[in-house]
C-alpha cells in the first residue's frame, strides 16, 4: 500500500511539474513576443523619423535615426542605402561608400545602390584600377556575387522543392506521358540544383574567408610593416575599398584592387 501511495504521489508531482513548465513556456513566449513587437515598432518609428528628417534636409538627424535602428539589431539593404544617401549629402564619402557596400552585401543586384555607389566612388580622389582577370574567373565571380548567401539559399530550396514534386509525379502517376515529362523536368532541375549548390558553397566560402573594408580617414599612409616607424608603402584617401588579409595588434594588412599591399591602423577604416 505504501508503495502504491508513493507512486501516486510522484505521478501527481510529475503532472504538476509539467504544467508549471508549460505555463513558464507560455510566459516566456508572451514576453518575447511583446518585447520583439515593441522593439520592431520602435525601429519602424525611427525609420519613418529618419525619412522625414532626410526630406527636410536634416541629414545629421536622419543618420542618427537610421543608425539607431541598427543598434536595435535590425538591418536591411534599404536601411544601409538610406544611411549611405544621408552620409553622401553630408559629403562623407567614406561612410557613404561603406554603407552602400553593406547594402550590396545583402542585395547584390540592387540597381539603385549600384548607381549611387558609382556616383560616390567617382568623387573619391583615388581611382584605382583593378588587376585584369581571366574572363572565366571574372564571369564566375560575378555569378557567385549576383545573389546574397540568403538569396542563393532560397533559390536552392525552391529548386529542391521542384525536384521533390517531380519525383512525386514520376513515382505515383500511371500516365507514361506525365512520367516522361516529370523525368525530363527532374533531370534538368537536378542539374540546376547542383549548380546552385556549388554557387551557394562558393558564396559561403567567399563570405567566410574574404574580408573587405573602406577607408574612413581623409588621408592615410600605408606602411610596409605594422608599426609607425616602418617605411611608407603608399598613400590612399577616403572611400577606398580594399581586402583585409590579416590583422596584428591594432594593425591590418590590406590589399588594393591594383595589387598593392600595405599595413593600416584599424582605427582608419571600417569593415564591410
Amino acid at each position: 500500500m505504501l508503495k502504491s501511495n508513493n507512486k501516486f504521489g510522484k505521478l501527481n508531482y510529475s503532472k504538476e511539474k509539467e504544467k508549471m513548465k508549460k505555463i513558464f513556456l507560455l510566459i516566456m513566449i508572451f514576453t518575447f513576443t511583446t518585447v520583439f513587437g515593441f522593439v520592431q515598432s520602435e525601429a519602424e518609428t525611427s525609420i519613418q523619423n529618419g525619412n522625414s528628417l532626410y526630406q527636410k534636409g536634416d541629414y545629421d538627424g536622419a543618420v542618427k535615426s537610421y543608425e539607431s535602428v541598427l543598434k536595435l539589431g535590425f538591418e536591411s539593404a534599404s536601411l544601409y542605402y538610406n544611411i549611405g544617401n544621408s552620409y553622401f549629402r553630408l559629403n562623407n564619402l567614406g561612410k557613404s561608400i561603406l554603407n552602400y557596400e553593406k547594402a550590396l552585401k545583402l542585395e547584390p543586384g540592387d540597381e539603385d545602390v549600384i548607381y549611387n555607389l558609382r556616383i560616390a566612388q567617382a568623387r573619391t580622389i583615388d581611382q584605382i584600377q583593378s588587376v585584369p582577370k581571366i574572363f572565366l574567373v571574372e564571369w564566375w565571380e560575378e555569378a557567385v556575387t549576383s545573389f546574397s548567401l540568403s538569396g542563393w539559399g532560397a533559390l536552392m530550396i525552391s529548386f529542391y522543392l521542384i525536384m521533390i514534386v517531380s519525383v512525386g509525379f514520376y513515382s505515383f502517376t500511371r500516365s507514361g506521358k506525365i512520367q516522361r515529362l516529370a523525368f525530363y523536368l527532374g533531370s534538368i532541375n537536378l542539374s540546376f540544383l547542383v549548380l546552385i549548390l556549388i554557387l551557394f558553397i562558393s558564396r559561403y566560402n567567399r563570405e567566410a574567408t574574404a574580408n573587405f573594408g573602406v577607408l574612413l580617414a581623409e588621408t592615410t599612409t600605408a606602411k610596409q610593416s605594422p608599426n609607425d616607424q616602418s617605411s611608407d608603402a603608399f598613400v590612399i584617401h577616403e572611400g577606398v575599398k580594399f581586402e583585409i588579409e590579416e590583422s596584428f595588434n591594432n594593425w591590418a594588412k590590406i590589399k588594393l584592387a591594383d595589387g598593392k599591399v600595405g599595413w593600416l591602423t584599424e582605427s582608419s577604416f571600417e569593415g564591410i
